[in-house]
């Protein structure tokens, strides 16, 4: 499942082609991914112009100038795809903002490519899907974070409010291992199974530690350490291990600066023999990879 740098990564390609641009033309293919698409989506969706994208947690919301955002949530092997039109859109608005007739053609569909919108500028966004874990919804922008997939998530690790105070206050008391305590959404929001393995490598944890025992001195090494791969991840274009590409259609590159995740039994980057090396362990049904005299 794309994670947080993955989602960061396609939001800004989507922001970079898409805002201050008018959807005039919006194609819903089939009635459902995960869940049925709302009410109206192609009436509601189209001819608004994009004023801004926000990320928050895993999701995408593409805020729109009617007062509803686009949440999007790209599910195990969904991507945005976004291309410029085989032939430009010709569509003007009507004063109402309802598309006219006068529309250009689309490129060729992708399969399994289930919702496509175009634009004012002569570009075309899919949303492909082949297993149908994405999900698509409309919100109120003025209460996003009310909206069912986002009440209750945690903190954004990325944003300043994120401290290692915070962390630890959300630690006491849990008996959970900390791998699994930061997969929680109401921990923090975003952290999926590959960064998880790499922040707590490079803050030198433990993935088998308590998760209370965490809370206090070692939160000051993880929080720092979770903000750092991120942003590194971010800066890389994400990781690409199956589907996930980016907004343009190029892989990311983060996943070549791995120090444990998928690197079982290969030499640590930081010890010297006689290091057994990196382990793989099983944790709720996860993998995790780290190394066992690094991390305590």
């Amino acid at each position: 499942m794309p994670e947080l740098p993955e989602v960061e990564t396609v939001m800004r390609g989507l922001a970079a082609v898409l805002e201050g641009h008018r959807i005039v033309e919006v194609e819903q293919r089939r009635p459902d991914l995960r869940f049925p698409f709302p009410d109206n989506l192609v009436r509601r969706v189209e001819g608004r112009r994009v004023l801004s994208f926000r990320r928050r947690a895993k999701y995408m919301l593409m805020r729109l100038d009617g007062g509803e955002s686009l949440l999007i949530h790209l599910g195990m092997s969904g991507r945005m795809v976004a291309r410029q039109a085989s032939v430009p859109v010709m569509a003007r608005l009507t004063p109402q903002g309802a598309a006219s007739d006068a529309r250009g053609h689309n490129a060729p569909p992708e399969a399994h490519e289930h919702l496509v919108m175009t634009t004012d500028h002569g570009w075309r966004v899919g949303f492909v899907d082949p297993r149908r874990f994405g999900a698509v919804d409309l919100v109120a922008t003025e209460v996003e974070d009310a909206h069912r997939l986002l009440a209750g998530l945690g903190p954004e690790p990325l944003e300043d409010a994120f401290t290692d105070a915070v962390l630890s206050a959300a630690l006491v008391g849990r008996h959970t291992p900390i791998k699994a305590a930061l997969l929680d959404q109401t921990v923090v929001a975003g952290l999926g199974n590959i960064y998880v393995c790499e922040a707590l490598y490079r803050a030198g944890i433990s993935p088998r530690r308590l998760a209370a025992s965490v809370a206090g001195t070692r939160a000051t090494r993880l929080v720092p350490a979770i903000k750092a791969v991120l942003t590194e991840s971010i800066g890389a274009g994400g990781s690409s291990l199956r589907d996930y590409v980016r907004a343009d259609g190029e892989v990311g590159r983060f996943q070549e600066r791995f120090a444990v995740y998928g690197r079982e039994g290969e030499p640590c980057p930081h010890c010297n023999p006689p290091c057994p090396g990196i382990a793989r362990i099983v944790q709720s049904g996860r993998s995790t990879f780290f190394c066992p005299r690094r991390q305590r």
